[in-house]
């Protein structure tokens, strides 16, 4: 005779359910699934006796008098669909406290619920793409309470202490859309990315403010400084040019030398040059931000100025009025920080990100809604750098 496992856990049990591949919604047929979830409400409801059991046998032992206090019904939404449990309890104890940590929803299916959430879907979406997996359909309800526990980690996140680890800072705004007392507006929100010096990036924090302004610049970087990002170690601010920014930064961050961003610059630069030109301009600006060192980079700037400065002056003027900021990298003796530093290219990613994941989702209903995906979004991809991420979504599950 082969010998029986015994599954004496939810946890054991899945695991079970794994290894045969039940999860194969194909091979879901002749009422396994079923069968399997009534497996479960008998572990579940075992375990639980076997808790008041124990909790019985411990009073008798202490001199404490208890005793059974009937049960009373609670809903377990797992992988299987919904468990109705009968949970028994004494008059001071409650067998619930068996489930740990699964709550009204075992935790892995509140995971699956914030991933869809963080991938862009809508509450309703996500009811429609969990229905084959769960059984059932989970309510729009169901999908913004879990979603609201994303709001402790998020207030969290904007109010822990930071740290100067950082060599170089990128600052920047990802424009939103959001519904306001006056219908829908495009908000901004305000961004900082710390590079450390293992070249990894992070994002710091993130402000939703009602314009790039400078006022409101200089509040982010205030609070940022008063949290202890001073700046100490920082060898370079990379910004993409806006006029707030720039008035903001002299004031929090007297001394750090401020790199303006070589792609928007290009960008400006080749809006003023005929089409059939315009090659030949990006090639003479690459001959800028590509030397060898700032003394080169300095020659071929004159060389772009001799070249075009009679055909287009707006264009060399537009170079030349920025060209202290835009060499500003050449302080960094490390090719690859060089082109790590000479562009916003790095938050800009995050951005492309932030807009891919919000696209479906239209018109955000509120600054809540704002708050947790960009929270959910940003340290998605921290995590994917091998930065910190000290508030994961897997301690919210």
């Amino acid at each position: 005779m082969l010998p029986q496992a015994t599954i004496t856990s939810l946890p054991e049990a899945f695991r079970a359910v794994k290894d045969m591949g039940l999860y194969d919604e194909t091979r879901w047929d002749g009422g396994y699934r079923a069968a399997t979830r009534d497996a479960l409400k008998r572990i579940l409801e075992q375990r639980m006796r076997g808790g008041v059991d124990a909790h019985l046998d411990q009073m008798a032992r202490q001199g404490v008098y208890d005793r059974r206090n009937g049960s009373y019904p609670r809903g377990l939404l797992t992988e299987l669909g919904a468990i109705e449990l009968a949970v028994p309890r004494t008059r001071a104890y409650s067998a619930a406290r068996t489930l740990e940590t699964y709550a009204r929803r075992a935790p892995h299916v509140n995971a699956m619920i914030l991933s869809c959430f963080t991938l862009g879907l809508s509450t309703r979406k996500v009811a429609r793409a969990l229905l084959p997996v769960l059984g059932e359909p989970v309510s729009r309800s169901c999908v913004s309470r879990v979603a609201a526990t994303l709001d402790a980690a998020v207030e969290a996140f904007h109010r822990r202490p930071l740290s100067n680890r950082y060599r170089a800072l990128v600052f920047d705004g990802v424009v939103l859309a959001r519904k306001t007392g006056m219908g829908a507006r495009r908000r901004p929100v305000l961004v900082a990315l710390g590079i450390r010096p293992d070249g990894k990036k992070e994002v710091i924090d993130f402000m939703q403010a009602p314009a790039e302004s400078a006022a409101a610049w200089e509040t982010f970087l205030r609070i940022l400084y008063a949290r202890g990002l001073t700046g100490a170690g920082v060898k370079l601010i990379c910004v993409d040019g806006g006029t707030g920014l720039a008035a903001a930064l002299p004031v929090v961050y007297p001394g750090i030398p401020v790199q303006r961003c070589w792609a928007h610059k290009s960008r400006n630069v080749l809006d003023k040059v005929k089409k059939k030109d315009r090659e030949a301009v990006k090639r003479g600006l690459r001959a800028v931000w590509d030397a060898a060192n700032l003394v080169q980079a300095r020659a071929a700037a004159r060389r772009f100025q001799a070249r075009w400065e009679k055909t287009y002056p707006a264009a060399v003027a537009c170079l030349r009025r920025d060209l202290d900021e835009l060499l500003a990298f050449y302080t960094f003796k490390e090719a690859v920080w060089r082109k790590t530093t000479r562009t916003t290219n790095a938050i800009e990613r995050r951005f492309r990100e932030v807009r891919r994941r919000t696209r479906p989702m239209g018109v955000f209903s509120d600054r809540t809604s704002v708050e947790r995906i960009l929270y959910a979004v940003f340290m998605n991809e921290n995590k994917n750098q091998g930065s910190a991420a000290p508030f994961s979504l897997t301690q919210l599950s």
